[in-house]
């Protein structure tokens, strides 16, 4: 079946691509507004359940619709994360027919390799960093000085910062596909160690808010991450050939 697409892909004119596109993104804004607005009448309890698990007690709104608007942005967010294998599956039908069978076979799981590397910055940064963060903010505070957080600014430095973790996670793919284009080595990358390390806590200093506990949350699982890559990338040099989608 598979041939038979790219053999009608061939014959199609530049409108007709044109047109799979339209019907290709169509299909995708609605799956992802489809799921979100499901979501939103779920929103309150989701929020209730990320609220849960923070050091302070409660969050606090101070416009009429900064609620809403809250609950209305969650519901978008997790409405692309949940809808991301859909869209992914759209995405790939559109583009795999123009590709050679090994081109299908690589850059099929590097893609899910990359939104779950993405996934996984996400909850490391919810479940791990913030709670950390929060209560070395939270500490500062006096018998006269307590926290009160505004929902909607608590809701932004959160998607700021799991946003910014799902794309630092992404470095052992940046590293291991670097090895196999051969732009760098492994023995180059183990080398240069500490300038990797100086390099890794500069990012997380530049990404995260100026204090040293989320910077230090997130320059360490980079750490381990670099080195983890490096591994994985002697493993390829070794067996001297490209990753398939059986290596991947």
């Amino acid at each position: 079946m598979a041939e038979e697409r790219k053999e009608h892909l061939k014959e199609m004119g530049l409108l007709d691509h044109l047109e799979e596109l339209r019907s290709a993104l169509i299909s995708v804004l609605v799956a992802w507004v489809g799921v979100s607005a499901v979501l939103w009448f779920f929103s309150a309890r989701i929020l209730e359940f990320l609220i849960k698990y923070l050091p302070v007690k409660d969050l606090y709104f101070f416009a009429p619709g900064e609620a809403f608007m809250v609950r209305t942005k969650l519901s978008f967010i997790l409405g692309i994360l949940v809808s991301a294998p859909y869209i992914l599956f759209r995405v790939w039908r559109f583009v795999s027919p123009g590709l050679f069978r090994k081109e299908r076979g690589l850059v099929f799981p590097v893609v899910v390799l990359s939104v779950v590397l993405f996934y996984l910055g996400l909850l490391f940064a919810y479940w791990v960093m913030m709670p950390l963060v929060l209560r070395f903010f939270v500490t500062f505070g006096t018998e006269s000085l307590t926290p009160m957080l505004s929902v909607d600014r608590y809701f932004s430095f959160v998607a700021k910062l799991s946003f910014a973790f799902g794309l630092v996670f992404q470095l052992p793919l940046v590293i291991i596909l670097l090895t196999w284009m051969g732009v760098v080595s492994a023995r180059t990358l183990l080398r240069q160690w500490r300038w990797a390390i100086v390099i890794i806590f500069s990012v997380a200093a530049v990404l995260t808010p100026p204090d040293p506990i989320s910077q230090i949350c997130m320059a360490v699982p980079l750490c381990v991450l670099f080195f983890a890559s490096v591994a994985a990338s002697f493993v390829i040099e070794r067996r001297g050939k490209k990753p398939d989608a059986g290596d991947a």
